[in-house]
């Protein structure tokens, strides 16, 4: 681990809260809060709870002082007061990652305008736009690129629109090949679809497009008329304290590549009958299995490939079930496992990958290239299901692949689906791994530079939470980067996928020494 020696300043927050374990506690009004990494959430909570302190925002690095006067100085306090409690923005600041949201503009102050919105947002940054309709329900969208009235369709492959179902906000992105919004002089709009405050009225208008995908009465009940409409500005705040010590050991040098490469070549099953541990992916749609499975042949090819099909979609690319067999390079010797993707786990019923299949999949029944049907479970031939499937043909290790970007807005369906696989797993006694990937894309951290993914609190917080939210042990959650976009192996890429085959492959041996008594096949 390089040597990192700037320091990051404390937020004056903390003068008023206190940690707990994975929470906060305010010592104003003894409040309690979740503590994921960033300071976002206590800073509303102070503004919208105690606004006498003059705390209303909170500027990152602030100085300690035990005098308020002193303190209220060096702040910028803001008169706006947020719509949204507590919990919306801390379920928001988890979706943009650990943010600090600022508000620009309320049209219930400014005015439902085009000029109001300009002059308050204006050249401002990323910004995140929430209505409020005379319904109930919660939206809006957010845009990386500033409001500048350019005249310009604007691009910008991290816009979305988002709505609140229940208590978590859901997110859809901007459809591939689409312009974002238009920069006009005109009020805040998405795709040209959405126009909110529509002609400097209490209004919202859909004038329909193919920019974005939606459902109208999922995302507003079709009630288009506002009752409120804020506009934050969105500045991503320090991830880690950059002396920190690194919570996971981790040896970032060419010879441990090595090292790692020669151990998982050499690689034996315990048992003499199993020549493959055969590990089986599972994910939400977009998680990255099937990158996962490219990264790994690109290693051990030399060279970066996609020979799984992957990319962005609604629904899962993935439409068969595959068994990916890996060689030592092209003409080399087979590795000692086969990686099987799925299609993803989708919240519908009826939609993605049925349980019946996993379950079948797990016993060895499905064959490889079988296309899966959504709405029927797989049947297995009357020969096949005849006679017990051999440990061979069975999954050793189940790895699940979730992004790290959703953790915090899985709904309840998907948890469910993924609690009753993992009940399910339990029962037959295979190993579980996560595997969290798209950790960059995460943590500007870790996107300046990979090395920093064990030294990232805000990383820490999200692998506590996927082993609270899945019910694994923290030490079985791997953060991971995929090869996506470049054209070169790179090693601190290579070390995080190897290290997490290791672990497979560790935990396949755990299996195959619980299960071998039982087989009657010890090595």
């Amino acid at each position: 681990m390089r040597n990192l020696k700037r320091k990051t300043k404390r937020s004056v927050v903390w003068d008023y809260f206190t940690l707990e374990d994975e929470t906060v506690r305010c010592r104003l009004c003894n409040a309690v809060l979740k503590f994921c990494g960033g300071t976002s959430t206590m800073q509303y909570h102070i503004g919208r709870r105690h606004s006498n302190t003059g705390l209303q925002s909170l500027r990152s690095g602030s100085r300690r002082s035990d005098s308020a006067g002193e303190i209220t100085k060096r702040v910028k306090t803001f008169p706006l007061s947020s719509s949204l409690s507590d919990e919306q923005v801390l379920q928001l600041c988890a979706m943009l990652g650990d943010v600090d949201l600022t508000l620009l503009y309320k049209a219930s102050v400014h005015g439902y305008n085009a000029a109001a919105f300009h002059k308050n947002c204006d050249r401002q940054g990323p910004t995140l736009l929430v209505a409020y309709n005379s319904s109930g329900y919660i939206f809006g969208g957010y845009t990386s690129v500033d409001y500048a009235q350019s005249g310009q369709n604007i691009t910008d492959e991290e816009a979305f629109l988002f709505y609140f179902q229940g208590k978590i906000p859901l997110c859809i992105k901007v459809n591939s090949g689409h312009h974002a919004r238009l920069d006009d002089s005109g009020g805040p709009s998405f795709g040209q679809q959405l126009h909110f405050c529509y002609d400097n009225q209490p209004l919202l208008c859909n004038q329909g497009g193919s920019s974005y995908s939606f459902n109208t009465e999922t995302i507003y009940g079709n009630d288009t008329q506002l009752c409120e409409c804020e506009v934050y500005k969105v500045k991503q705040m320090s991830q880690v304290s950059v002396e920190e010590k690194p919570w996971r050991d981790m040896l970032w040098t060419a010879e441990r590549r090595e090292e790692l490469v020669k151990i998982i070549k050499d690689h034996k099953p315990l048992v003499s009958s199993v020549n493959r541990v055969r590990i089986l992916m599972i994910g939400p749609v977009g998680a990255g299995k099937s990158s996962f499975f490219n990264s790994i042949n690109s290693i051990f090819t030399g060279h970066v490939t996609n020979k799984a099909m992957t990319g962005s979609s609604s629904t899962s690319l993935t439409t068969q079930f595959r068994t990916y067999p890996l060689k030592d390079g092209r003409e080399g010797k087979p590795l000692p496992f086969v990686l099987c993707d799925t299609m993803g786990l989708e919240e519908q019923t009826g939609a993605g990958l049925d349980i019946e299949d996993i379950n079948s999949i797990l016993q060895g029944l499905v064959p490889d290239r079988y296309k899966f049907n959504p709405v029927a479970p797989f049947e297995p031939n009357e020969q096949k299901s005849s006679r017990p499937p051999s440990l061979q043909e069975k999954i050793h290790c189940v790895v699940f692949v979730i992004d790290t970007n959703i953790i915090s807005l899985m709904s309840n369906k998907l948890k469910e689906k993924l609690a009753t696989v993992r009940r399910k797993l339990n029962s037959l006694g295979v190993p579980q791994i996560v595997l969290m990937t798209k950790v960059d894309e995460a943590c500007p951290l870790v996107e300046e530079d990979l090395q920093n993914v064990y030294v990232s609190s805000y990383i820490k917080s999200k692998v506590q939470e996927v082993s609270s939210r899945l019910g694994v042990p923290v030490s079985c959650v791997l953060p991971v980067k995929n090869y996506s976009q470049e054209l070169e192996l790179n090693l601190n890429c290579d070390l995080l996928l190897l290290t997490a085959v290791q672990q497979m492959l560790r935990f396949a041996d755990d299996y195959f020494d619980d299960v071998s008594p039982i087989e009657g096949d010890l090595s």
